[in-house]
């Protein structure tokens, strides 16, 4: 069954010309050409993936994007006005899974569509035995996540950030690498996604026993997570 993909941007010439190369890619298109809209037919749960313009009248695709994490975990792409850090940073810390600048050309978005539903689809193939690191547990097939026994909840790209981590526990893991398997792209020079996605992911794992973060940054090396013994 092919994926569906929900286009949310009020540039219609622009979603019709997305809409035609998902479609030729093998992918199914739903539209919504305002935040509001948008933002109800992203928490219907009928998607796989959303595309979300940042500007756009009524509501914002911030807010939009703010409506779906509060009931949502479907991977969002956010399109960004070349640039706007601030859009950028802010729309990942409020849960998006990626950005791609506006213009961009169709193929570009669909790679990072195809990046981030093969990681969700690799998770979802994959055997059910848990990854344990000291007091996280992580369960790849369930896309599912404890720390000391409760739930984390975490977006799609945290999810598979902290996955990446637990498997490596103890070694720390470049930015680069991060980047490349995680959003399926390599780093470029100006890239704080993963440092955004970190900054999250710290605040929601908590402190170690000894007041220390759970994920350490290790100069020039990249990050590692500390895999604290259970009590």
């Amino acid at each position: 069954m092919p994926f569906s993909v929900l286009l949310v941007d009020d540039d219609v010439e622009l979603v019709e010309l997305l809409r035609d190369y998902l479609e030729r890619e093998g992918f199914t298109v739903a539209a919504a050409h305002d935040g509001a809209t948008g933002a109800a037919a992203a928490m219907s749960g009928g998607h796989d993936l959303v595309v979300l313009d940042v500007m756009m009248p009524g509501i914002s695709g911030i807010q939009a994007l703010a409506r779906i994490r509060a009931t949502s975990a479907v991977p969002v792409i956010m399109l960004t006005a070349r640039g706007d850090d601030g859009d950028r940073i802010t729309g990942l810390e409020l849960g998006a899974d990626d950005y791609v600048p506006k213009p961009c050309t169709p193929r570009e978005l669909t790679a990072r569509i195809r990046a981030i539903l093969k990681r969700v689809g690799a998770a979802a193939t994959a055997s059910e035995q848990a990854i344990i690191a000291g007091t996280l547990t992580v369960w790849p097939a369930q896309r599912r996540a404890e720390r000391a026994g409760k739930a984390l909840n975490l977006t799609s790209t945290e999810f598979n950030l902290v996955e990446a981590l637990a498997r490596n526990a103890g070694r720390p893991v470049s930015k680069a690498d991060l980047s490349q398997e995680v959003l399926g792209r390599p780093l470029t020079r100006f890239d704080r996604s993963i440092d955004v996605h970190m900054s999250s992911i710290r605040h929601k794992l908590g402190k170690l026993a000894d007041g220390r973060s759970c994920i350490q940054t290790v100069i020039r090396k990249g990050y590692q997570l500390i895999a604290e013994k259970n009590p």
